[in-house]
């Protein structure tokens, strides 16, 4: 796949030489605050790594963020049964409050339904990830549901958004 520009952002498949800038920002506890795992070790970032390095492309994709040439976090899209979806987006906390997450996960939504044909994207979050909700929103997904306490997580009973949208909303909106 040929790099995504976009006006402030590069977004590239990953590489194995993108080991240690992305172990440094899954190494961050503030990373993993609202996420189902712990900070990872190296392993488990090098594990993650060669994970998503032999993934088929057809079940979708983890693109580097760049930024000027520094890499600033990933964005993902999985591709599932009926034509549907889900993007996921992390990035380092320096790099947070600034729009680069509504602008990765932009493209990837763009992906999702020009590339991959998808007809509905969804996303899904701990309810009090705030900032997360909010870039959705700016992506013009809208939330659909608010299950309360429906997982365990970190020693806690946790509550999940799903927020979506569906090809032809975002045709509306990118006409």
């Amino acid at each position: 796949m040929e790099p995504i520009q976009t006006p402030r952002l590069r977004l590239r498949p990953l590489v194995r030489e993108d080991l240690a800038a992305e172990h440094a920002i899954r190494s961050s506890p503030e990373v993993h605050r609202w996420l189902y795992t712990d900070a990872f070790s190296e392993d488990d970032s090098r594990e993650r790594l060669e994970r998503l390095l032999a993934r088929p492309e057809e079940t979708g994709l983890t693109l580097a963020v760049e930024r000027g040439g520094e890499l600033i976090g990933d964005v993902s899209l999985t591709v599932g049964e009926h034509r549907q979806g889900e993007i996921g987006f992390i990035l380092d906390p320096d790099h947070q409050g600034h729009g680069y997450a509504t602008e990765a996960a932009g493209a990837m939504l763009a992906l999702a339904f020009a590339h991959y044909g998808l007809h509905r994207v969804c996303a899904r979050l701990e309810a009090r990830n705030a900032a997360s909700a909010r870039v959705l929103e700016k992506l013009g997904m809208r939330r659909e549901a608010h299950l309360i306490e429906n997982e365990w997580v970190k020693g806690e009973w946790q509550s999940e958004l799903i927020y979506a949208l569906l090809a032809r909303e975002w045709r509306a909106r990118n006409v």
